[in-house]
């Protein structure tokens, strides 16, 4: 998506240890006329009309999942971080390195019905993605796949997760942090 990758080099900061700062238009501030089209581009590198919700992770991934379900008309779930007590009932959880700690989704939401299309800002290792895909699998759901804003092509995550059969689209791929 040649708007986004304009973006990143307009507008992107590399810091130490190979951190891509984009907060002034991602995930901090957000850019939405951007966002709109990424949820456009979404719609259209996943043309699967069965695709019937979208999971995210908390907090960055959400705005760009609910931009997102807007084309595929459908609810967006997202992981919690922390258990709530607004979160009654039966959940799936995960534990993902990076976080070194569990996400929750609360069992009502996702169901061996469900065609899910996971959506996150970035793709760096792989732990985060991974994670929800344990979720999706745990609901006994399908997976459509997954779109990534900014996948880290000189980290093993996209290849991790392909490497499982899970299709992987991102929007831009930075092979090297230079």
């Amino acid at each position: 998506m040649e708007l986004l990758k304009e973006r990143i080099r307009k507008d992107g900061v590399i810091k130490e240890g190979n951190v891509l700062k984009v907060d002034s238009f991602l995930n901090h501030q957000m850019d939405i006329a951007l966002i709109n089209e990424m949820g456009k581009e979404f719609r259209r590198l996943f043309p699967d009309k069965s695709i019937n919700k979208i999971l995210t992770i908390e907090a960055s991934g959400i705005g760009i999942a609910c931009i997102t379900a807007q084309y595929f008309n459908c609810p967006v779930v997202f992981a919690k971080k922390t258990q709530s007590i607004n979160i009654d009932g039966e959940v799936y959880s995960t534990q993902i390195k990076s976080f070194t700690h569990d996400v929750i989704v609360k069992k009502a939401f996702l169901s061996p019905e469900d065609n899910i299309l996971i959506i996150d800002d970035f793709l760096a290792n792989g732990c985060a993605l991974l994670g929800l895909i344990d979720i999706v699998k745990h609901a006994g759901a399908k997976i459509a796949g997954a779109g990534i804003v900014i996948e880290k092509g000189c980290q093993c995550g996209g290849e991790l997760v392909r490497s499982q059969g899970i299709r992987v689209e991102s929007l831009a791929i930075i092979d090297s942090m230079d």
